[in-house]
């Protein structure tokens, strides 16, 4: 009698414990619904209503919209806070820095390739937004493929671990960044499929003249798009350093990815002001890859590392700060 009334209470525990369980699991469906409806609605209000005229982004326009983007983070990371607790919270903060703070330096790297291209104020807007829609599509494949196999494979850590400390020191020693079009393979590809046009066309991708033509924005796209590919190798593993939460990893790199068309307004002037940010960068990884490594020995609490990036960022900033007085 009571051995039953035991299996009793043992399978009614277990019933609440799975209830719990698909509540979750919806809850977490819907989140997963609702953040990327609000992700293409922010995308269609930018571009069809802010954005609707092709114009040079001007500093200020630039410096509103980037502070936009990050209150709206902040909000996010708060909207975690009370939905999933500190830890998580934290988690999506630290993310965020860190590839907000690595999508700095991959903005010098667009600044050169439009200055390659000869691409006017005008038509860098439209260049990034469709280059970011499809770095939003490309990252979400990597997340989920990068979450799949570490949790599949284990040992997969120590791979990304060592990517990232290589990737850190491969930067550290990086004086100048250099791009080279004629390299890159996917934009071959496109030049062997279709021929391109002498000049840029406004801000169309495709002519008709009298067959179907590509304009030299198009291979401007192609060259960031595989551009951003690369940097995704750097960035995706450091942010899984930090959670193999999925949806934390995913939301923090989709409001980096965001800010980052107007943070590049913002900041493409000031470009040459943050000679020693690609060092500060570079520890980043090294110290993110390190963390990987030792993963399996000792887990650095998520709120140190977010210190530590934090206080590495700071003194890089800081130092070109400095740097750049006493050469006036």
């Amino acid at each position: 009698m009571i051995a039953r009334r035991i299996g009793y209470i043992v399978n009614w525990q277990s019933k609440i414990s799975n209830q719990k369980s698909a509540i979750k699991n919806q809850q977490l469906i819907l989140f997963w619904i609702l953040f990327n409806l609000f992700v293409a609605a922010m995308l269609a209000l930018d571009l069809g209503v802010f954005h609707r005229r092709a114009h040079a982004v001007k500093f200020r326009e630039a410096l509103t919209w980037s502070a936009m983007w990050i209150a709206l983070a902040a909000a996010f990371a708060l909207l975690v806070f009370f939905w999933h607790g500190r830890t998580a919270s934290l988690e999506f903060v630290t993310g965020y820095v860190i590839e907000l703070s690595l999508s700095v330096d991959n903005l010098f790297v667009f600044l050169l390739i439009f200055r390659y291209f000869k691409v006017s104020g005008e038509l860098q807007h439209k260049v990034l937004f469709w280059g970011i829609l499809g770095a939003l599509v490309m990252r979400a494949v990597f997340i989920l493929l990068g979450v799949g196999l570490i949790r599949k494979f284990h040992w997969i850590v120590y791979v990304f671990g060592a990517l990232l400390v290589y990737s850190g020191i491969k930067l550290f020693f990086q004086e100048n960044a250099e791009i080279h079009p004629e390299k890159n393979p996917v934009l071959r590809l496109v030049r062997r499929l279709l021929p391109v046009s002498k000049d840029y066309e406004g801000g169309k991708f495709f002519v008709r003249r009298p067959g179907l033509y590509a304009t030299p924005l198009l291979v401007v796209l192609v060259v960031v798009e595989t551009t951003d590919v690369l940097f995704a190798v750097d960035s995706i593993p450091a942010i899984l350093a930090i959670t193999l939460n999925a949806f934390i990893v995913y939301t923090s790199n989709v409001f980096a990815i965001l800010g980052l068309r107007s943070m590049y307004f913002a900041l493409a002037e000031m470009m040459e002001m943050f000679e020693y940010l690609h060092y500060g960068l570079s520890l980043v990884l090294i110290f993110v890859g390190g963390k990987m490594l030792a993963s399996h020995y000792y887990q650095i609490p998520t709120e140190f590392a977010l210190g530590i990036v934090g206080t590495i960022l700071l003194i890089s900033v800081l130092a070109s700060l400095w740097r750049r007085k006493t050469k006036t």
